[in-house]
């Protein structure tokens, strides 16, 4: 049996769905448009350099920025190209790579970040009181939650 949504529940889900979308299109927009690059390039550099020694198995990358491993082979062969990310083979499994950030990458990072950070602060956090910023935070832990069990 259809569990349908009810009106406030219809409500919600567009509203979530729209400012999400919008959102990420934004974000997306802008970071092309300021750091020329787009925002899934972007997570890719941030993840890098959140990482021990700024390298990442490409599979444990993959999963850490939500990829498949063919359209996360795309990006880091678009990155290499820009000089911003090196592959190398691993020692100990002959199938498998790292990717790691080198220096102009992470330069490249730290350029866009500060306008990213603008975006997401003007966009997501300023209209909301910090009590919504709470909520938000509470929200987004359930739904994570759920989707990863």
């Amino acid at each position: 049996m259809t569990r349908w949504l009810d009106e406030e529940e219809q409500a919600a889900w567009r509203a979530f769905y729209s400012s999400t979308t919008l959102l990420i299109d934004r974000l997306d927009r802008e970071l092309q448009h300021d750091a020329g690059m787009p925002h899934a390039y972007y997570e890719i550099l941030v993840v890098l350099s959140e990482s021990q020694g700024r390298s990442l198995r490409m599979s444990e990358l993959a999963i850490k920025t939500r990829s498949s491993r063919s359209r996360l082979s795309h990006a880091v062969t678009k990155l290499e190209a820009r000089g911003w990310v090196k592959r190398r083979d691993c020692d100990d499994d002959k199938r498998g790579q790292f990717a790691d950030l080198t220096e102009e990458g992470f330069a490249a990072l730290e350029a866009a970040a500060p306008g990213h950070v603008e975006t997401v602060r003007t966009h997501l956090f300023d209209p909301l009181t910090p009590q919504q910023v709470e909520q938000l935070k509470q929200i987004s832990d359930a739904i994570n939650a759920s989707l990863k069990s």
